[in-house]
């Protein structure tokens, strides 16, 4: 590949990538007059659930201001993923055979897709279910109050490791249509990728177990939905 080639590729990404810049930002001040709407929505999982005479907390002076603010960031971001896939997917066709470009359309689709489904699984089931233990946990000499900050940290990490841990079907997919893997390897190899899966739940949740293995048991699953779908490259 010629200087002038991988140059004009360079150029061609740097302009998807301010688009998708672009798109956040435009999402983002869109969002920020909305900003306590936003974070009271975010909340409702663990507000709903608090004992009486409880409240959320800001143990920062910015706190009140920042964390909405963080979230708008966020939220743009995570509404910004399809069309950043989106672009991905657009730089890399003109690499594909033409019988590989027909399979664009299905996996844009499915790509934002399960991460929307990540994202969901992570929001509505995991989180209820994880602050409704540590709640009943809590020694009835303590009343639980939590720092916004800190509930929202929380819940970015969780919800964008689940995202993220969401695409395993397409990874898995797309290493045994390219070949590079073959099948009966991935096949072989899950012993070692189930450990896989529970050393990063661990690393990509916070640390406690049920994150964990809500994340790591999903992760197995749709990485088994990947081998079902999938067939080596002829």
């Amino acid at each position: 590949m010629s200087n002038e080639s991988i140059s004009s590729h360079l150029i061609e990404l740097r302009s998807r990538l301010i688009r998708v810049i672009i798109c956040l930002g435009i999402l983002s001040i869109v969002g920020i007059p909305f900003a306590s709407e936003i974070y009271s929505f975010v909340a409702s999982p663990l507000l709903n659930i608090l004992p009486e005479g409880s409240s959320m907390i800001a143990t920062q002076v910015t706190s009140p201001f920042m964390a909405p603010i963080k979230l708008v960031l966020f939220v743009a971001l995570l509404v910004t993923m399809p069309y950043l896939f989106y672009e991905v997917w657009m730089f890399m066709s003109p690499g594909l055979y033409k019988n590989e470009k027909t399979f664009i359309a299905p996996l844009m689709a499915s790509t934002s897709i399960l991460f929307a489904a990540g994202v969901a699984f992570a929001y509505f089931i995991v989180c209820p279910i994880i602050f409704k233990f540590f709640i009943a946990s809590a020694p009835n000499s303590i009343q639980v109050m939590t720092d916004i900050s800190q509930y929202l940290n929380f819940v970015i990490k969780l919800v964008f490791a689940f995202g993220i841990a969401f695409e395993i079907p397409i990874a898995t997919f797309l290493l045994i249509k390219s070949g590079i893997m073959k099948k009966d390897a991935l096949v072989n190899s899950r012993p070692y990728l189930v450990i896989l899966f529970f050393v990063m739940g661990m690393l990509l949740t916070p640390p406690d177990i049920f994150s964990q293995l809500f994340l790591a048991i999903p992760m197995w699953i749709l990485f088994e939905l990947g081998l079902l779908i999938s067939r080596d490259k002829s």
